[in-house]
C-alpha cells in the first residue's frame, strides 16, 4: 500500500483504499439515474434571476438594477426569468425546468466559506467531515462495491459534497487531464506493473492490488471512449459551456458514471452587476439548453436532471456601486426531462424581509431529499441525517 501511494496518482492509491474497504461485500448501485450538479459559486443574485416583477416594492429597492417588465422573460404573471435566460425560459414553457423559490436553511450565514461548507455538507452541523454525495455513495458502497467511475467531478479541487469515508471520488481539471494521466504509454505500463509485482505478499496486499488494478481499468477505459466521442451540442466558449460539453461526454462514454459534480464561479457582484450577472446567466442558459439538447439527441433524456444552486443569494436592496451584496435565500434549478416543470416554494415577501434578507421558504435539504429518494435510489433520512419534506418535482 506504501508504494502504490508514492508512485501512483493521488487519484488511483485513494480509489484502491476504498475499494479494499468494499471487498467484503457484494452487489451494484440501486439507480441507473444520473445527477449532475451544477454549482453558481459567489451567491448568484436570485431577485435578478427569478424576478418578482409585479411587485412595485422590487424596484424601490432596486431603483437601477431593477429588471424592467417589458424586458423579462414571464414565467406568470408575477416571476419572470432574467432576459439572458431565453434557453431556460425555452425549457420551462417546455414542462422541463423546476424553478424553487427562496431556498435556504435557518439562521443563515453571509461567509462564501461556511455558507458553501453547509452546502456542499448537506448539513449544518459544525462537526461534520463529509458531504452529502459522499455519504450517499458510502451507503451505497455498503450494499456493494461501486465502480471507480461512478461518480466524478470537473474541478481542480474535491469539493466536498464528494467527500465520503469510504466512498473515493476522483476529480479532475477536466477531460484533457484524464487524457494526459494516462496518455504516456510507459506510465501506464509503470502503473500496471506495480499492480502485479510480488515484492509484497499477503492477503491484504492482494487486494489493494487488484483494487488499483480495477480502478486504472476504468480510468483506461473511460479515456478511450472520451476521445472518440464528438459533442452534438453548440457550446459556448466559456465556463458553462466548455462545463457542460464535457459532462455530455462523460454521460455519453461513461455507462457506469450515475453523479458529475461541476462548477463556475463569478457570481459575487458587489459592483457593475448588471453586465456580469447578464453574462453568466446567458452562459448557464445556455449551456444547460445545449446540454440537454444532446441528452435528448443521445437518448439519455429520461435518466438525467440537473440540479443548480449557489451558496447564498443577494441583499434585497441594491449597494451604492450598482451591485448587490451578500443576502441568505435564493433560487434553486431542477431541469430534465423527467422533471415536473413548474414554479416551487414562495414568493419574495418584501414586506417581511429578515436583516434585509428574502428569508428562506424552502430547506435547501429538502431539495436533496427529492433528488436521493425519487431519482438517485438512496435513502434521505440516512444522508442528510433526518427527514425532509421532499418536494413533488420529479416524475414517477
Amino acid at each position: 500500500m506504501i508504494a502504490i501511494g508514492l508512485v501512483a496518482p493521488k487519484w488511483l492509491s485513494s480509489i484502491a483504499h476504498a475499494d479494499m474497504v468494499r471487498t467484503a461485500h457484494g452487489g451494484k448501485p440501486t439507480s441507473d439515474t444520473i445527477l449532475v450538479v451544477c454549482q453558481l459559486s459567489g451567491g448568484n443574485d436570485g431577485l435578478n434571476t427569478v424576478v418578482p416583477y409585479a411587485d412595485k416594492k422590487y424596484y424601490t429597492f432596486r431603483p437601477t438594477l431593477g429588471l424592467k417588465e417589458d424586458a423579462v422573460l414571464k414565467l406568470n404573471e408575477k416571476v419572470a426569468l432574467h432576459p439572458g435566460m431565453t434557453g431556460l425560459h425555452g425549457l420551462f414553457k417546455a414542462g422541463k425546468v423546476a424553478v424553487i423559490q427562496n431556498v435556504g436553511y435557518p439562521n443563515s450565514s453571509r461567509s462564501h466559506f461556511r455558507s458553501m461548507d453547509i452546502w456542499q455538507l448537506g448539513s449544518v452541523d459544525f462537526n461534520q467531515k463529509y458531504g452529502w454525495l459522499g455519504r450517499h455513495f458510502d451507503a451505497e458502497a455498503a450494499i456493494g462495491p461501486l465502480n471507480p467511475v461512478v461518480a466524478l467531478g470537473l474541478s481542480t479541487e474535491k469539493p466536498k459534497a464528494l467527500v465520503g469515508k469510504v466512498a473515493s471520488i476522483p476529480c479532475f481539471a477536466s477531460l484533457a487531464d484524464v487524457q494526459n494521466l494516462l496518455g504516456d504509454p510507459d506510465t501506464e505500463k509503470m502503473l500496471r506493473q506495480i499492480q502485479g509485482m510480488d515484492a509484497m505478499t499477503g492477503s491484504a496486499t492482494r487486494v489493494v492490488q487488484q483494487a488499483s488494478k480495477t480502478a486504472l481499468d476504468a480510468m483506461s477505459e473511460l479515456k478511450a471512449k472520451v476521445s472518440t466521442y464528438t459533442p452534438k451540442g453548440a457550446y459556448a466558449n466559456d465556463d458553462f459551456g466548455n462545463g457542460f460539453k464535457q459532462i455530455a461526454q462523460l454521460i455519453a462514454t461513461s455507462p457506469a458514471t450515475r453523479v458529475v459534480y461541476f462548477s463556475a464561479g463569478g457570481f459575487d457582484t458587489h459592483s457593475k452587476q448588471a453586465d456580469q450577472h447578464q453574462k453568466l446567466l446567458k452562459g448557464f442558459s445556455d449551456a444547460v439548453t445545449a446540454f440537454q439538447g444532446e441528452m435528448e439527441a443521445i437518448g439519455k433524456a429520461d435518466k438525467v436532471i440537473v440540479l443548480a444552486f449557489s451558496e447564498f443569494g443577494r441583499r434585497v436592496e441594491e449597494n451604492a456601486s450598482q451591485g448587490t451584496d451578500h443576502g441568505s435565500a435564493g433560487p434553486m434549478f431542477l431541469v430534465g426531462s423527467r422533471v415536473k416543470g413548474g414554479l416551487y416554494g414562495p414568493m419574495a415577501d418584501f414586506d417581511n424581509l429578515e436583516n434585509g434578507d428574502v428569508p428562506f421558504g424552502v430547506d435547501f435539504r429538502s431539495v436533496y431529499a427529492t433528488t436521493l429518494d425519487g431519482w438517485m435510489g438512496g435513502d434521505s433520512a440516512v444522508v442528510l441525517g433526518q427527514s425532509f419534506e421532499r418536494l413533488d418535482a420529479l416524475k414517477k
